[in-house]
C-alpha cells in the first residue's frame, strides 16, 4: 500500500482542516498580534464609531464574521474582540453578538476536530479498557455537567474546551447549547468592560482584564460551576461512580 492509496488520501483530507487551523493560528500569532490588540482598538476607535454610526447593520455583520474567524482559527485577539463588542454595541446587544460569534467559531473548530480525529479517537477510547475507558464512560455519563464546567471555569483555555468534546463523542447539539449558555457569564463581564472603554481611553488607562478573578465576579461564577458539578457528585454518591 502506497501513500497515494485511497485510505491515505482520506486520512489527509480529514486532517487538512485541522492542519489549516494550526497554520492559521501560528501565522496569526506572528503577524496579527499587533493588529488585534488594545492599542489598535484605541488608535482606531474614532473610525470604528464613525463607521458604526453610518452603517450599523454592516458593522454588526462584519464584527460577528471577524469574531467567528478569530475563534475558528484560534487567532490572537478573542479578548480584544469581546471588548470591541462592548465598546461598539454596549453590554447589550454587544454580549449577544459576542456569544453568538464565539459559539459559531467554536462550533466550526469542533466540527473540524471531530471530522479529523474525533471519530477515530472516540472509537479507540471506546475499545480500550482500564482507566482510560473509565474516564470516557464517566464523561459520557455526565456530559452536560462536564460541558458546562469546562466553559464556566476561567482556567480552562477556550480552544481546549472546543477540542476536548470532539474527542469524546459529544453531539453537535449538546456542544452548541452548552457553549452558548456556558460562555454567557464571562462574555457579559468582558463586554461590560468594553462598554466602559470610552472612559478608559479618555483617562489614558488600560482596562482591567483581571476583573473576572475579583471576588464579586469570580464567586458567582464558581457558584455556577458548583451547580454544574452537583449532578456528578450526586451520581457518584448514589452509584459509587466517579470520573
Amino acid at each position: 500500500m502506497t501513500n497515494d492509496s485511497p485510505e491515505a488520501k482520506s486520512s489527509f483530507a480529514r486532517l487538512l482542516p485541522l492542519v489549516l487551523i494550526g497554520l492559521a493560528a501560528v501565522m496569526g500569532a506572528i503577524y496579527l498580534k499587533d493588529y488585534l490588540s488594545f492599542d489598535a482598538l484605541r488608535d482606531n476607535r474614532e473610525a470604528l464609531i464613525a463607521f458604526r454610526d453610518a452603517n450599523y447593520l454592516a458593522t454588526v455583520l462584519v464584527f460577528m464574521a471577524a469574531y467567528v474567524v478569530i475563534v475558528a482559527f484560534s487567532l490572537p485577539g478573542a479578548t480584544i474582540a469581546t471588548l470591541t463588542g462592548g465598546f461598539l454595541f454596549a453590554t447589550f446587544p454587544g454580549a449577544l453578538f459576542n456569544v453568538t460569534g464565539a459559539t459559531i467559531g467554536a462550533t466550526l473548530i469542533f466540527l473540524a476536530a471531530r471530522w479529523g480525529l474525533g471519530e477515530r479517537l472516540g472509537a479507540k477510547l471506546e475499545a480500550s479498557d482500564g482507566k482510560i475507558k473509565a474516564i470516557k464512560d464517566g464523561i459520557n455519563d455526565n456530559q452536560w455537567s462536564m460541558l458546562f464546567l469546562i466553559r464556566l471555569v476561567p482556567a480552562v483555555p477556550f480552544f481546549v474546551a472546543n477540542l476536548l468534546p470532539a474527542f469524546v463523542g459529544v453531539s453537535l447539539q449538546r456542544f452548541v447549547v452548552s457553549t452558548f449558555l456556558g460562555i454567557i457569564p464571562g462574555a457579559v463581564v468582558y463586554t461590560s468592560v468594553g462598554a466602559g472603554l470610552g472612559e478608559v481611553f479618555a483617562s489614558g488607562e488600560t482596562p482591567n482584564l483581571g476583573i473576572i478573578f475579583e471576588p464579586h465576579i469570580l464567586l458567582p461564577i464558581l457558584g455556577l460551576c458548583a451547580l454544574a458539578a452537583l449532578p456528578i457528585v450526586i451520581k457518584a454518591l448514589r452509584g459509587g461512580k466517579s470520573i
